[in-house]
């Protein structure tokens, strides 16, 4: 057989010689076997070849060049991979293993596909995924058009579940879409009318269907989307989504999950990563006997190896170029700190610096969760330049100081302005406060309506014996556990502590992000990690858009506010632009204190001034309002009123008439006054 070329990775289509290239990365095979088979016998091969060294291979890459013609109309391909079965040093080579190539264009699984099959000791023949032969005469068709790119002003991140969002019957969508990409389409308008700029989507990468992760983050192929979120054809219908949203004006974002796969531990199954190459794919303890175990899902991935990273470049060009992605927020991204043998390179981490040119030759956009089990880089102690990241301090301060703890002002300032304790602007560290991403929830952990409603977490369905997900939610039930037997009171004091979290979120300096469904008080009944329960406990319940439509009312205007408002969200710090308060003078840091204020003005950005008044206090204080001018000052927002007095439109403003406020317990009050004048500042 002809040698072919190393390069590019994976199966490729050679027009000119109406053949299929394979190249394969193993750097300790001794052995290389192609297998090909037609989609109505998998278990049974239709063509074999043996690459030979060294005819067929290059470096650390088997390879070979194969005429369609002599392919017997096979579909389908995998590999068998020899070398030292050899565990107690790091290979687990396994000859009767059918192995999925790692960088095939999809993934094809058969009617008899077994994870239990693949775990155990034996052939898997039949029982394994295969990889899809692209079609002749096919190549990777760039995306089209992208979104328009939005500013820290105008950005508000929406993370979804392709799948939960529109699951239920009451989402509104065509019965055979729901769950799907397609379904997500017909979902644009609402996204639209709620103000969301970008649609940060939970792993839509291929995952183990029978893993039981409903979330997704067990990937088991880096290059296709999964089958089960498509009503047809899953590569079509996700570039057809992505279009979509791209006329809609909306960024579509993914999170990816690089830092461990679904084979898991030692116990789990052999898909593709561990039979071809486990040493080079995985980071294994010092005596090479086991997995580093840093992602706490059984393995990691060893992104510091030069075979992995550029499984992860190509997969991230993959979806950037031909399915048109927008930006990626990377699970656990501190993992590429780690160098080939797993030590922690901080300042020359080759990905991560990779990543980012690959970020500007695709104008995509990169968000790291900054942290794993072995580490915690967020802020500065990341190396990604101009990274955005996921801000878990803006989440713990935020809603320590809404539920009431002591001696908090000093932290919620601090978020407020746009953590430039962990961006900061120095000289010889110039960060972005928009590199902070505000959240106060996510999907791991209480969604906003339970951290409202519940003290402790209830995830008896998961099947652990609640044992599993965090205990430490920083969540108040305003009295009453759960729904049961709360009164109308305590509804009332839930609904306002979830608009003050959505006031204090939009409010603050750097891009925020909202969790599907907390705009209108979706509930997951008190489970914090329902990570494998795909059923009406994570399905939005589209129902309760309709019993809180203020709640939504809420978000929605406060959401344009943000946008309608430069002096808000800023390329810069705030600096001399804010001044603080406390009710009747300056800001009390002390730890009895529950109050503050601050004057945000908006003249250095063309934009009208803000006076914020922030009672985290079970009582009501009366604030003082800067004197100048105080008619000129427009209450917009109140979150102790009913609606539609909590917030209201541009034009229908309630003017101040004096410059005393009493500001109500556990309460965000905002004002505005145009800005004609330099000079009117308060004293």
């Amino acid at each position: 057989m002809p040698a072919g070329s190393p390069w590019p990775c994976g199966v490729q289509w050679v027009e000119a010689e109406d053949a299929f290239n394979f190249s394969l990365y193993s750097r300790h095979a001794t052995g290389v076997t192609l297998l090909c088979y037609a989609e109505e016998d998998p278990a049974r091969p239709v063509f074999e070849c043996r690459f030979t060294h060294p005819a067929h291979k290059t470096a650390n890459v088997w390879h070979c060049r194969i005429p369609a013609s002599e392919l017997r109309g096979a579909t389908l391909y995998a590999y068998r991979v020899e070398g030292p079965q050899d565990p107690e040093h790091g290979q687990r080579f396994d000859p009767q293993k059918v192995l999925l190539d790692p960088f095939a264009p999809s993934v094809f699984f058969p009617p008899e596909f077994s994870r239990d099959a693949c775990a155990q000791a034996g052939p898997t023949d039949g029982r394994a995924p295969l990889g899809r032969l692209p079609g002749k005469g096919t190549s990777a068709l760039p995306a089209g058009p992208s979104a328009p790119r939005h500013t820290c002003r105008d950005a508000i991140v929406y993370e979804l579940h392709v799948r939960g969002f529109t699951a239920r019957a009451n989402s509104g969508v065509t019965p055979a879409k729901r769950g799907t990409f397609a379904g997500l389409t017909e979902k644009i308008p609402y996204l639209k009318d709620l103000g969301v700029t970008v649609v940060e989507l939970l792993p839509v990468h291929q995952f183990d269907p029978q893993e039981g992760n409903y979330w997704g983050y067990m990937t088991l192929h880096f290059f296709s989307p999964h089958q089960s979120y498509a009503a047809g054809e899953a590569l079509e219908e996700f570039r057809a989504m992505v279009r979509a949203f791209h006329e809609a004006g909306i960024e579509v974002w993914l999170d990816v999950v690089y830092n461990h796969t679904a084979e898991g531990d030692e116990t789990g199954p052999t898909y593709s990563f561990r039979g071809v190459d486990n040493r080079s794919y995985y980071l294994l303890t010092p005596d090479l006997r086991h997995y580093i175990n840093d992602t706490g899902c059984g393995n990691t991935v060893r992104t510091g190896h030069p075979g992995t990273r550029v499984l992860v470049l190509e997969s991230l060009r993959f979806w950037a170029r031909t399915m048109g992605v927008d930006g990626f927020r990377f699970d656990l991204a501190s993992i590429f700190s780690r160098a080939a043998d797993g030590t922690m390179q901080v300042h020359e981490a080759s990905l991560v610096s990779e990543l980012t040119l690959l970020a500007h030759v695709f104008n995509v956009r990169l968000t790291a969760e900054a942290w794993d089990i072995g580490s915690f880089q967020l802020g500065r102690g990341f190396p990604g330049i101009a990274w955005l990241q996921w801000n878990g301090k803006f989440r713990d301060d935020v809603r320590s100081f809404v539920r009431g703890e002591p001696g908090r002002v000093g932290a919620l300032m601090q978020r407020l302005y746009g953590s430039d304790d962990l961006f900061p602007d120095r000289l010889y560290e110039t960060c972005r406060p928009h590199q902070s991403v505000n959240f106060v929830t996510a999907h791991d952990g209480f969604c906003l309506y339970d951290l409202v409603a519940y003290d402790r977490k209830h995830n008896e369905a998961n099947g652990h014996g609640n044992s599993d997900g965090t205990n430490d939610n920083l969540s108040w039930n305003c009295g009453v556990e759960g729904d049961a037997n709360a009164s109308d009171a305590v509804l009332a004091l839930r609904r306002q502590q979830a608009k003050n979290f959505c006031a204090l979120l939009m409010l603050a300096n750097g891009l925020p992000m909202i969790v599907a469904g907390d705009e209108f008080l979706n509930t997951q009944r008190g489970n914090n990690n329902p990570y494998n329960q795909d059923n009406e406990i994570t399905w939005l319940d589209w129902a309760r858009l309709d019993a809180n439509r203020d709640v939504f009312r809420f978000f929605k205007l406060m959401i344009a506010f943000r946008k309608l408002h430069a002096c808000i969200g800023r390329a810069t710090f705030w600096r001399e632009d804010v001044s603080w308060y406390g009710p009747d003078g300056p800001v009390d840091l002390g730890y009895e204190s529950r109050c503050l204020a601050y004057l945000l003005g908006g003249a250095s950005v063309g934009d009208g001034d803000l006076y914020v008044m922030i009672n985290g206090h079970w009582e009501d204080h009366r604030f003082t309002v800067p004197q100048r001018q105080t008619a000129a000052w427009r209450r917009v927002i109140d979150t102790a009123r009913p609606s539609p007095d909590d917030i209201v439109e541009p034009g229908h403003e309630h003017t101040l008439q004096t410059a005393s406020y009493m500001v109500a317990a556990r309460s965000v009050v905002v004002l505005r006054r145009s800005r004609t004048s330099t000079r009117d500042l308060p004293p």
